[in-house]
Order: structure tokens, then sequence, then C-alpha cells
């Protein structure tokens, strides 16, 4: 297959798993915190793995990153954090990816697999919270207040890790296989 075509298709795949990270973040519970700030519950992660999965932690990264961020930027409540979104969603599929696709396993190894989102989950989750740990404290509220919203936070975060990683691993065994019968995913690289 000619590189440009690869290219092609790796930039669709790459938009096309933006898309479905963007739309599986829009099916959430919105949860209030104790200083004023909003979590949720939602499927977004799930896709984000997924892009990890099957397209590797670069193209997986991205792919996580800007349907995330595209989510947040089409959000009020969100848009300030859509630069730190990006990044930390980036961060969540890609070390998913790197692990999963570890010494040419490219994400076909249940157990890694298993491993993978988790490890993913977890990345994402101390980012999460650390930042809004420093971002409580320096906006002025009372440790107390932050240390509340802080706990709020971390069971929504453990709930959309579990969700996640439950669903995106026999869905990536699913979908890989898919690709692979119809030839998409050597085309996708």
């Amino acid at each position: 297959m000619e590189k440009s075509n690869k290219t092609v298709y790796r930039v669709a795949s790459i938009g096309m798993f933006a898309a479905l990270v963007f739309v599986a973040s829009m099916i959430s519970v919105p949860i209030p915190v104790a200083i004023g700030d909003v979590t949720r519950i939602h499927l977004g992660n799930i896709f984000c793995l997924l892009s990890g999965f099957v397209l590797g932690p670069i193209g997986g990264g991205l792919a996580a990153g800007i349907g995330s961020a595209l989510y947040d930027v089409t959000n009020p409540a969100y848009i300030a954090s859509a630069p730190f979104t990006f990044l930390f969603k980036f961060l969540l599929a890609a070390v998913c990816g790197w692990t999963a696709h570890a010494k040419g396993h490219r994400a076909e190894n249940h157990g890694l697999n298993i491993a993978a989102a988790t490890a993913g989950s977890l990345t994402y989750m101390v980012l999460y919270l650390g930042k809004s740990f420093i971002q409580g404290l320096l906006i002025g509220s009372e440790l107390g207040a932050v240390l509340t919203s802080l706990f709020t936070k971390l069971v929504t975060s453990s709930i959309n890790a579990a969700i996640a990683v439950v669903v995106s691993v026999p869905l990536c065994a699913v979908v890989r296989l898919a690709l692979k019968k119809s030839r998409l995913l050597e085309k996708m690289g």
C-alpha cells in the first residue's frame, strides 16, 4: 500500500475515533462538588481507551485528546480546562496504547489489555485529581472544601475508570476482529 494512502487511512481513523470520544463524552451524569465545580460520570473514557488499543499510543492519544478537548470547548463549564483535558486524555490513551502494544502484542493479549486499560485510567486519575487539588488551593478554597471536592471527584473518576476498563477491553477484541476481517486494521497503520 502506498504511504500516502496509509496516511489518509490513519488521519481518517484518528478523526473517526475523536468523533466517537466526543459523542460518548456527551453521554453523562453531572455531579456537583463542594467548591462550585462539577464532575461527571460519562462514557468518553471507554473510547479514549479503545483509541489507544486500536490506533496505538500516538494515534490513540491524538484521537482521545482531540475528542475530549472538543467536548470541553463546546461546554461553558469546561472550556477553560480544554488544554489540560487534551493533555490528560492524550496520556490516558497513550499509556494504554504503549502498554497494549508492548513487545509487538498490538493489543491482542487480553491480560495485557486489562493492564493497559487500568494503567491508562490510573494515569488520567492521578493527573485529573492532582490538577483539581492544585486548582482548588489556587482559587483560595479552604483545604476541607478542596478535600471534599477531591473525594467526590475520586469517586466519580473511579466509576468512570471501572466502566471504561470493563467495557473497552472486550470492545477492543470485537472492533479489532472486525477491522482485521475487513483488512482496515493493516491500512490504518
